[in-house]
């Protein structure tokens, strides 16, 4: 065994499992850019009406994958291990690329939308949400089980660091993709239905656009589904079903041959039962975890996500697209604050601090929304800051952190089971959040929603500060200790 651990080592394990958050988000922000043509497309339906409701279904429909993958990855990951699981999910990837981009699968007439293609599509779609749910709830478990704790915040946020990766580097493919040609501009005629303003002009994303935005998704797919075969098992997993030796490997490898034997008498220690029942450690336990999920999504910062160019073109702003680019690189560059911070700040104030900077974005977008529309150009760049300012303190913040927590803030025996139920409830509320944004926004108003979201982004901030533990710098062994005295 190894004398002193490896640090290259498990960097190239952990970049390989990062590869499914890269997936996560490249899957969850695809349909920004595909969404137009994609209605348009629909619309053309001669045996059903394509409304606005059933394009809000279309839009969000991976999220009930999203549900189902991470309801079960507790099961999956206890029984077939975290390296089996994720390979399970870049296969459902893989099929949801494949299947989405040309629907018909050799049966159905090519380039003719009916009901049976739009349900059809629909289930390739929530086939990548198992997918994204399984990978949203095992990475950073898997992650956060292989990495010594004293970088382990900095390794489990570099999975949110690659989830907003995806989201922009498919941000940047839809652009390229789309190149000279335009989306459709769609215009409601009331009670749901809509027509289409440029039809001819915009053929070619109708046709064809939106599915080479989809179909690009089998290359990271492919790349991951095949890499996370070479990645170890975690010792955690490999203790928890009495392979000691394999366990022991792994983190002589990573962490040297000494420390290797204490890390292992740890895990043992608390793992006399492979699992015991959820509430083992108390109500607050599983609490904690799951209201961590529900804030990250009532914030509402998915439906800036997802639907970006419609949010801009909203605002009056000529390009959207180009927009929703600069958006993802702010997003991305505030990430980073979290990797290198949050080892020094600690998880509860990067939330806090993150919270209220949300609550003043949000607020900002309220009052200035109406304005912009308007087409006062001052207040199109207010609202546009707003919109910035909102998104980054979710990207230093929320994003990274309630991965870190959810992957630390849990007991070993229950850590798989109460994981998924913490990531089921995460999807949950991501669906409410984004299938309920278009409906408020067209009837209460953008300024509502915004409004709306800065309220729950203080309440979000005073949860943390009155109830979530600060898990910098503990093992996961000592949060058995923590919760056992909380309970």
């Amino acid at each position: 065994m190894e004398k002193q651990g490896s640090k290259v080592y498990l960097f190239s394990i952990v970049l390989v499992a990062v590869l499914g958050g890269l997936l996560f988000g490249y899957d969850t922000a695809v349909i920004s850019g595909a969404e137009k043509g994609l209605q348009a497309f629909f619309m053309g339906a001669q045996d059903f009406q394509y409304t606005d409701f059933m394009h809000g279904f279309t839009s969000s429909s991976a999220l009930i994958g999203c549900i189902i993958g991470a309801a079960i990855s507790g099961t999956l990951a206890s029984s077939w291990g975290r390296k089996k699981s994720l390979i399970f999910a870049g296969i459902m990837f893989f099929i949801s690329a494949w299947g989405s981009m040309c629907p018909e699968t050799m049966i159905l007439e090519e380039g003719k939308p009916n009901m049976t293609l739009f349900v059809v599509f629909n289930i390739y779609r929530v086939i990548g949400g198992v997918g994204v749910g399984l990978a949203s709830a095992v990475c950073p478990m898997y992650i956060g089980e292989i990495a010594p704790s004293n970088i382990r915040g900095m390794l489990v946020s570099w999975n949110q660091f690659a989830i907003i990766f995806g989201q922009l580097v498919v941000y940047f493919v839809n652009f390229f993709i789309l190149g000279d040609h335009v989306n459709p501009a769609i215009e409601s005629v009331g009670q749901g239905l809509n027509v289409i303003l440029n039809g001819e002009e915009a053929a070619w994303t109708i046709e064809t656009g939106w599915r080479y935005m989809f179909g690009s998704e089998m290359v990271p797919a492919g790349l991951f589904a095949l890499l996370i075969c070479f990645v170890p098992e975690t010792p955690r997993y490999l203790a928890s079903i009495g392979q000691d030796a394999k366990a022991e490997g792994v983190l002589a490898r990573i962490n040297g041959a000494a420390k290797a034997k204490s890390i292992l008498s740890e895990i043992k220690e608390t793992m006399t039962v492979k699992t015991e029942p959820i509430l083992t450690f108390g109500l607050l336990c599983i609490f904690v975890g799951i209201m961590l999920s529900v804030f990250q999504q009532a914030v509402g910062i998915n439906a800036v996500l997802y639907f970006a160019p419609r949010i801009y073109g909203a605002m009056g702003f000529d390009n959207p697209m180009v927009l929703t680019v600069f958006n993802g690189v702010v997003n991305l560059a505030f990430t980073c604050i979290a990797i290198f911070t949050v080892e020094k700040l600690g998880r509860k104030p990067l939330l806090i601090v993150g919270s209220l900077g949300m609550a003043i974005g949000a607020i900002g977008v309220a009052c200035t929304f109406e304005g912009a529309i308007a087409g006062n150009s001052t207040m199109q760049l207010m609202c546009m800051i707003s919109l910035m300012i909102y998104s980054a303190s979710f990207m230093f913040s929320w994003g990274p952190i309630c991965w870190v927590l959810i992957a630390e803030v849990f007991p070993n025996t229950i850590r798989g089971g109460a994981v998924a139920i913490a990531v089921a409830f995460q999807w949950i509320f991501n669906w409410i959040v984004s299938t309920s944004f278009v409906p408020m926004a067209n009837s209460l108003g953008y300024w509502f929603v915004y409004a709306l979201y800065g309220v729950i982004c203080v309440v979000a901030a005073i949860f943390v500060w009155k109830l979530v533990p600060e898990t910098k710098g503990k093992t996961l062994e000592d949060m058995t200790k923590l919760w056992k005295k909380k309970k």
